[in-house]
């Protein structure tokens, strides 16, 4: 898939984003799909039990913040973000 998005990011913006996610949640299960910035997330983790579903996105969404910010980031939007537990 070819973007028009514009970034300097090198590599697989998917795999970047998983190993993020899994850095702050070592058991979780990772599905990234989508392109030109913008991405579908689905992550299921023991580390959302006992938590609201807003917690659970900020958690998912401050493991990936390094590639939303800045000049050039390779993640222009989440457009969808489910978190489950197992």
């Amino acid at each position: 898939m070819s973007s028009h998005h514009l970034t300097d990011f090198q590599g697989s913006i998917e795999d970047a984003i998983t190993s993020s996610i899994q850095a702050q949640l070592p058991d979780a299960v990772v599905k990234v799909a989508g392109g030109g910035g913008h991405f579908t997330i689905d992550v299921v983790s023991s580390g959302f039990a006992g938590k609201s579903m807003l917690q659970n996105q900020r958690l998912v969404l401050s493991a990936i913040k390094h590639l939303i910010n800045g000049a050039a980031p390779p993640v222009h939007a989440v457009d969808s973000l489910t978190t489950r537990t197992p």
